[in-house]
């Protein structure tokens, strides 16, 4: 790929993110004003401090107008869309806005409301189709991934649930001490392999929550974060890859990738130097829409070697208190996936965790061992269709 990137050019100065879940007392409205106002706080600044806004949302607002007349402000406003990576390019946008120098101060903001909407998964009109559209539910288009897997890598069936049950039980672990968590409350691993089948080998607590909610992140040139904050954090790498959806009609596609995630990953790692992401990274925050995907991203994503991420699941590698803490909010799966905000979210966790502000009880380790960076992962699509993008940031500029 051609991207040249914008490795420490631009920095986030401050976040916000409300609690994820269903929030019937509370219009799309004033999720936008509670993050927003949030991350103005954060960083010192009021309303008129904000040169422009990225607002990210599928089906919670049709046009700038939707933050504006929340905010009461009369700035430019841009709504973008993307599938589940919607809030990612939000921050993409805001963040080569900058870069660009079009702009001394940016705030990419996520929202949706799922919940009012009575229907759960992407909010989005009919799209046109050639006929090669694939017509199914996301839990399964996404249950292909586990037979896929296990059949290629020698997993009997049992050993596929250990592991698909394995990453359930320490995302809703870790989400069940993260009060803005949508589920929090610890699930046994005997419930979570027992539930009822929601899609191919997919039970329930192998499928993300549906929610509202909202999370914003506010950014300036990098020159200029220490006027807004002591511990900014620096933007590395940002990729976004939109795949040429060929999967859904290709033989040879066998469910075991996301080539998108792949070339993305490769990107985001170049623009920031990473060389050997599960030495470099201390943390991850994935797209784990189904447990399955998470299983292939750690390979797509380059932290485990390919057949291998199933038996680095079970040691717990990719553990709260593991070498590479995967999701430590909780992910997609305990903390929710309001589409829009989602990206932000997983931000708003690297926010946290890298600048040492995450609560004791869910805090990492591996920031311990010298590990400054944290990668973001969002997922729009299908297998085989699908965008993908992947950010890393860190908490110190390149030497």
């Amino acid at each position: 790929m051609g991207s040249h990137g914008i490795r420490d050019r631009v920095a986030i100065v401050g976040m916000g993110c409300t609690p994820f879940g269903e929030h019937w007392d509370k219009s799309t409205a004033d999720l936008l004003i509670d993050a927003a106002q949030g991350a103005m706080a954060s960083a010192g600044m009021g309303r008129d401090d904000i040169d422009a806004y990225w607002l990210g949302t599928m089906g919670s607002g049709l046009s700038g107008v939707t933050l504006s007349r929340a905010l009461r402000v009369t700035k430019p406003v841009t709504r973008v869309e993307n599938f589940c990576a919607t809030g990612s390019e939000a921050l993409r946008n805001a963040c080569y806005a900058v870069a660009s120098g079009a702009y001394d101060v940016a705030m990419a903001i996520g929202v949706e409301k799922l919940k009012d909407s009575g229907f759960s998964g992407l909010v989005s009109p009919p799209q046109p189709s050639d006929g090669t559209a694939v017509e199914m539910t996301a839990p399964a288009a996404f249950s292909y991934l586990a037979p896929a897997y296990a059949k290629r890598y020698g997993l009997d069936n049992d050993e596929m649930r250990d592991v698909l049950t394995r990453i359930a039980w320490k995302n809703h672990q870790n989400g069940a001490h993260n009060p803005r968590a949508q589920f929090r409350k610890e699930v046994a691993k005997e419930t979570i392999g027992n539930a009822p089948l929601i899609a191919g080998s997919l039970g329930v607590f192998d499928c993300s929550g549906v929610s509202d909610g909202s999370a914003a992140a506010i950014v300036v040139r990098a020159e200029d974060a220490y006027r807004y904050t002591d511990s900014p954090l620096y933007v590395k790498g940002l990729s976004f890859v939109a795949g040429d959806a060929t999967g859904v009609v290709d033989d040879t596609y066998d469910y075991t990738t996301f080539p998108e995630v792949v070339l993305s990953a490769q990107d985001a790692y170049a623009q920031a130097g990473v060389t050997d992401p599960r030495a470099q990274i201390a943390m991850a925050e994935v797209h784990d829409c189904f447990t399955p995907t998470e299983l292939v991203l750690m390979e797509d994503l380059g932290f485990a070697e390919r057949g291998f991420g199933w038996k680095e699941v079970l040691a717990g590698t990719f553990d709260l208190r593991g070498d590479l803490p995967v999701n430590p909010d909780g992910g997609l799966k305990a903390f929710g996936h309001p589409i829009g905000a989602s990206g932000l979210r997983m931000m708003f966790e690297c926010w946290l965790q890298l600048r040492g502000e995450a609560p004791e009880d869910r805090r990492i380790t591996s920031t311990a061992h010298g590990k400054t960076l944290g990668l973001t992962h969002n997922l729009g699509g299908r297998p085989g269709e699908c965008v993908s993008f992947v950010s890393i940031v860190g908490s110190e500029p390149s030497a």
